[in-house]
């Protein structure tokens, strides 16, 4: 955990709302000094001087689209050189467009993988530099617990994206990069802008800053991989890698 006057930076994408503004504020209250960034920069530049003024915490804002795989590469390598240094990068950015695979909404299905995987390799592949020449760094990946399982209709390709996700994180631990520290978050429901639309009495479901509370307290502890919040999400989730489809489909 930093300590008040450390000077550690967590850079946090699709920071302008959801889990990505909830996580912004809980690492400024921990002590991080943060860079974020989001398509959305009035709602960001808001957000970031409540955050200075809330816990007087350095906060550098930038707009980036994440499916911009050279702004990327740009963005995160000004956050470098106008902090110093970063310690950790989330990537957090994303969407949840989609619908049945061919019932004539392909655009949702590609701008979701587009966004959620094409872009989030982006963002790995400009962490990754960074850390590399600096000798550490911890990277995070935000997966879903639907990446555990093929999921059904409108679910499928966003699920699949996720699933990607992990199976990056796996690849990068295989690599044991020195000084690379690699953790993949598995949120199951958790309240926010992309799930807003969700019926508000779906199983399970708890507010935002409750779930992004167990998402940094997993991420502190630089777990290689978290279901969260824990009650109920880690025995569904072993349940969930075992039971067969039909059961699975009624849990999630």
């Amino acid at each position: 955990m930093s300590r008040p006057g450390d000077h550690r930076v967590v850079l946090i994408t699709g920071a302008s709302s959801g889990l990505g503004e909830e996580m912004a504020r809980q690492f400024a209250a921990l002590g991080y000094d943060l860079a974020l960034c989001a398509r959305r920069t009035d709602r960001l530049e808001a957000l970031a001087d409540e955050i200075r003024s809330v816990t007087g915490r350095r906060v550098d804002t930038a707009a980036l689209d994440v499916t911009d795989s050279t702004a990327v590469g740009s963005v995160f390598h000004e956050f470098a050189q106008r902090t110093g240094q970063i310690d950790r990068i989330v990537v957090n950015a994303g969407i949840g467009k989609g619908a049945p695979l061919g019932t004539g909404r392909a655009d949702a299905n590609i701008a979701t993988a587009m966004t959620n995987f094409v872009g989030a390799l982006a963002q790995t592949e400009a962490a990754l530099e960074i850390f590399r020449r600096q000798g550490h760094g911890h990277l995070v990946l935000i997966s879903s617990m639907s990446a555990l399982r093929g999921m059904r209709r409108s679910m499928t390709t966003y699920a699949a994206t996720k699933a990607g996700l992990a199976s990056l994180a796996e690849g990068l631990r295989s690599e044991n990069i020195q000084g690379l520290d690699v953790s993949v978050i598995h949120p199951g429901y958790i309240r926010s802008e992309m799930n807003a639309h969700v019926e508000q009495k779906t199983r399970f479901m708890v507010d935002t800053v409750t779930g992004v509370r167990a998402m940094v307290k997993a991420v502190e502890k630089r777990r290689a991989k978290a279901y969260v919040p824990a009650w109920p999400w880690l025995p569904l989730g072993i349940a969930m890698k075992i039971l067969p489809l039909q059961i699975v489909r009624r849990l999630i």
